[in-house]
């Protein structure tokens, strides 16, 4: 069954690039063009990844808690030094 009309893309071809690693609709579109016409498909497209692939970490990685403030730059890209955050520029009087 067709999935995009716009460029002839089946649900089964959605389903192959998801078990190629394509997680989210955008990575669909990146792989086979659904989505990036009228849209109209994108929805389906989320209904057959469903909940998208498992959160993968890299071996060895720690992964910092996330507070509630939001996630930390560690938590986000494991390996990434903590950075200070940034100070208002002065105002010129």
């Amino acid at each position: 069954m067709f999935v995009c009309s716009c460029f002839g893309v089946t649900e089964q071809q959605v389903r192959e690039h998801a078990a190629a690693g394509a997680c989210t609709p955008r990575q669909i579109a990146s792989a086979s063009g659904a989505g990036t016409d009228c849209g109209s498909c994108v929805r389906r497209i989320q209904g057959i990844l469903g909940r998208g692939c498992p959160r993968r970490e890299a071996p060895g990685a720690v992964v910092a808690p996330v507070s509630s403030a939001g996630p930390s730059p560690e938590s986000v890209i494991p390996g990434l030094p903590a950075v200070a955050p940034a100070r208002p520029l002065p105002v010129a009087a």
